[in-house]
């Protein structure tokens, strides 16, 4: 197994895969030899078909500086996006440990089902159209998911991300960030264009996801509190990567499909919060396809876009030194050095969850943990004076304590908080199909039980608790109480629970039970397909 060592510049050899599962990793694998950094592979772009400028186009708009760019690295210094760039150039199918092709075929899945549920849903529709109407007739671009359309590459990005996102059926990184919503709709373009095999389609989403994340870790409650909504802040990156990954594009091309997404990065808080609708993963995507068309025309980014001293983290966290305004775990201050500290050897991807339920994140877990305390104890709704559940703080401020929309720790609603822990308890789980989001209700309706018990559920913020990990108390009317503590683990499973939990979705879908079985088949082996973009087809109803 190999991974890149950012101090030695190189792709090391190690004998053991002792890869942590906490968000704080391990001690590293032993390094027994170092192997060259491999040649840079040539662009093999054809496919892309974004046109070159001819000689009598302004060479202003689109010139290649890259021959003659006096590059960070060359100043005794590697920028943290040629670092990253580096990085993602020499990943190599066989570097990615077990878990980690597993999870990347989970969140594939997570994504397609999440896409099918929200094709129809009445804004996913309203993507569909939007984009068809101003796009089609294109011949050679991308496919839009479900619908079967040929539109432009940014254009089947946006249509399938929102509908990825409307689905609700999506995947979790530290509570308040999406990955898969633009990710995975980036990679199939990425797929498409290139004619991607599955392991060269699994290869870029992992790249995709671990680089996100890194980049968002430890940052993304202080991005909120700025009033940005981290989602597609941080989300326009990891599509971008896949995409280039996929694309064979070179180091500097890579490192400047970064640099332009520094410039394409978007995403505020304030319209959701009087009335309006916000606009996230699905231009974020749209603009990640745009930077790396632009990177591979030749279009130069800059070398210091990240951590510069008028840079993206300066922009959006507020400083370029690490200083964090907010955080999870009490944190004040971290390190841009983080990003790239253990890349391809401890990988964050895997601390990624699926959100199996249509709710905010930090909401499941109080379903099931709820349903499974009840269970053991054989605690029926009767039984139950009060419940109490303790929670991480950032949790009761949704999306920042800096400018919340509502407080879990108040008045309960339909929707909230209390809400998913009565329904753990009175009716031991929560539909699948509901979509109950954000407290608006779905006219799916109620059970009594649930409605009644919610004013009965306490929720008490703590700053000592992990995310996604309530500790759920419940008091009898006999006097006895009992308590199930939370891992803030238990939606991370793998590839076979994936494909066991998400058949509960079937009911809903646009397409055939059987089919759908095809689409699990196919994830399930796509490190066997010759081409990955066989999902795409499968998303479109074949009878």
């Amino acid at each position: 197994m190999r991974h890149w060592n950012r101090r030695c510049g190189a792709w090391l050899t190690v004998t053991s895969t002792n890869y942590a599962t906490r968000p704080y990793f391990r001690k590293a694998p032993t390094h027994i030899c170092s192997t060259p950094w491999p040649e840079k592979v040539a662009s093999g772009l054809q496919n892309w078909n974004y046109h070159k400028p001819d000689s009598s186009y302004p060479r202003r708009h689109f010139h290649d500086e890259r021959q003659n760019y006096n590059r960070a690295s060359e100043k005794n210094m590697v920028s943290l996006s040629r670092q990253l760039a580096q990085w993602v150039v020499g990943l190599n199918y066989d570097d990615l440990p077990p878990a980690v092709v597993d999870r990347a075929k989970g969140v594939t899945l997570q994504s397609l089902a999440s896409v099918l549920l929200g094709s129809q849903a009445a804004s996913g529709k309203q993507a569909v159209e939007f984009i068809t109407g101003e796009e089609s007739g294109v011949s050679q671009g991308a496919t839009i998911m479900v619908d079967g359309s040929k539109v432009t590459r940014g254009g089947a990005a946006f249509a399938n991300a929102e509908m990825a996102f409307l689905g609700g059926k999506w995947d979790t990184y530290r509570m308040l960030t999406h990955p898969g919503t633009s990710i995975l709709p980036g990679a199939f373009v990425g797929a498409e264009t290139s004619g991607a095999s599955g392991k060269e389609f699994l290869t870029g989403v992992a790249a995709g996801y671990e680089v996100m994340e890194r980049m968002a870790s430890d940052f993304i409650p202080t991005v909120m509190a700025r009033g940005f909504h981290a989602g597609p802040v941080f989300g326009i990156f990891g599509p971008a990567i896949a995409a280039a990954k996929m694309l064979n594009l070179d180091e500097d091309q890579v490192n400047s499909a970064i640099a332009l997404c520094v410039h394409l990065a978007a995403g505020n808080l304030e319209g959701p919060r009087n009335g309006g609708r916000a606009l996230r993963e699905g231009a974020a995507v749209r603009n990640a396809m745009l930077a790396v068309a632009l990177a591979r025309n030749g279009h130069v980014g800059g070398d210091t876009t990240l951590e510069g001293d008028a840079g993206f983290y300066h922009a959006y966290a507020g400083n370029n030194r690490g200083v964090l305004t907010h955080s999870f775990a009490g944190q004040t201050q971290t390190s841009l050095d983080k990003i790239t500290e253990g890349l391809g050897q401890d990988w964050m991807f895997l601390e990624t969850l699926y959100r199996i339920y249509s709710t905010a994140g930090y909401n499941i877990a109080h379903i099931d943990v709820s349903a499974q305390l009840c269970t053991e104890h054989d605690i029926k709704y009767e039984d139950v004076e009060r419940v109490e559940a303790v929670v991480n703080w950032m949790e009761t401020q949704y999306p920042s304590p800096a400018f919340p929309s509502r407080r879990e720790d108040g008045e309960s609603k339909a929707g909230g908080t209390a809400y998913y822990t009565a329904y753990g308890v009175a009716m031991r789980g929560f539909p699948v199909l509901r979509s109950q989001q954000m407290g608006v209700p779905d006219g799916g309706g109620d059970p009594p039980e649930v409605l009644e018990l919610m004013h009965r559920v306490k929720i008490i913020p703590s700053h000592t608790m992990t995310l996604f990990g309530p500790r759920i108390t419940v008091f009898t009317k006999d006097g006895k109480s009992y308590t199930k503590q939370s891992t803030g683990r238990e939606f991370i499973w793998d590839f076979n629970e994936e494909a066991r939990r998400i058949r509960d979705v079937v009911p809903g879908l646009p397409i055939p039970e059987a089919q759908f079985e095809e689409i699990i088949a196919t994830c399930r082996d796509l490190d066997n397909q010759d081409r990955a973009d066989r999902l795409i087809q499968l998303t479109v109803n074949q009878g």
